[in-house]
């Protein structure tokens, strides 16, 4: 079976609309999918009428941003009641904070003479689908190319919207706990999101990967793409150490990006896959 548990729609900060992603799911040969928007369910109806239409298995999915010792921190949901009070309080307060946070990465920029950031970073997430989510840092990168600030993405990124710089604003995001009890209060199977892209020294992953297990996540995201081997190998080890199940998936957001649909390293043969737990399960987030 060919499985996606982690991609990105113009709901969030992808470039398809949720309908069109299944569908180029749908013709990878991807049979299990997960759309998983950071910090909204707003893709989730269109995806799910287009993978219905289209014989594809698609589970509920979410990629909630959080903090942990002062670090933003992504954590995956599967296969929740989206209807759960918890969840539902939980990404209202996400989508006010990610409307602040756009405001105020705008005028970091205006300040350095970009005037027109947030007109314009939304302008590009419209043209690219209607939503009432905030516009994120891919938009506002596409921004900054459109006016001239600078030559691509990368450029962007490493000058003004990366790590550290001025655009990487540190939202106040609920904390790790905090998130996990959100999810598990929702019936979610949970996945710590690429736990290797963080900054992270090996002890401090190691104590990151603790807290996650201790707070009741279910697995590791071992496979992001194509992230490199010896990465893999790292993150299986503590998955085994903490015994947490595995997740994979693409990390989708663009066709030609860094990565596609349904491309990624082979999972590890003895770890547990978090999606035989629900792989043949009726859809709970669809079924009322």
């Amino acid at each position: 079976m060919i499985v996606d548990l982690h991609c990105h729609s113009t709901a969030s900060d992808g470039v398809l609309a949720p309908e069109v992603l299944v569908e180029r799911a749908h013709a990878r040969g991807i049979e299990l999918l997960a759309l998983t928007d950071h910090d909204t369910l707003e893709g989730l109806g269109a995806a799910r009428a287009a993978a219905d239409s289209l014989g594809i298995r698609l589970v509920s999915g979410i990629e909630l941003s959080c903090q942990w010792n002062g670090a933003t921190i992504h954590v995956l949901g599967y296969a929740f009641d989206p209807e759960a009070s918890a969840l539902k309080n939980a990404i209202a307060k996400l989508h006010a904070g990610r409307w602040q946070r756009a405001e105020l990465i705008a005028q970091r920029l205006a300040a350095k003479g970009m005037p027109g950031a947030l007109e314009g970073a939304r302008e590009v997430q419209q043209q690219r689908g209607d939503s009432g989510n905030a516009p994120a840092r891919p938009h506002f990168a596409e921004f900054l190319v459109r006016a001239g600030h600078v030559r691509d993405h990368a450029e962007a990124f490493r000058k003004w919207l990366g790590s550290g710089k001025l655009g990487d604003v540190k939202q106040h995001w609920p904390s790790l706990e905090g998130t996990l009890s959100t999810l598990r209060d929702a019936g979610a199977w949970i996945s710590l999101a690429h736990p290797w892209q963080y900054d992270f020294t090996r002890s401090k992953r190691r104590r990151l990967v603790a807290d996650f297990a201790q707070g009741g996540g279910h697995a590791l995201e071992v496979v992001n793409g194509m992230q490199p081997l010896e990465q893999v190998g790292g993150l299986s080890i503590l998955a085994r150490e903490f015994g947490l199940m595995a997740s994979l998936g693409s990390d989708f957001h663009a066709p030609g990006d860094w990565s596609e649909l349904g491309m990624y390293r082979a999972l590890p043969d003895d770890l547990q896959p978090i999606w035989r737990h629900f792989e043949h399960e009726p859809d709970k987030s669809f079924a009322r």
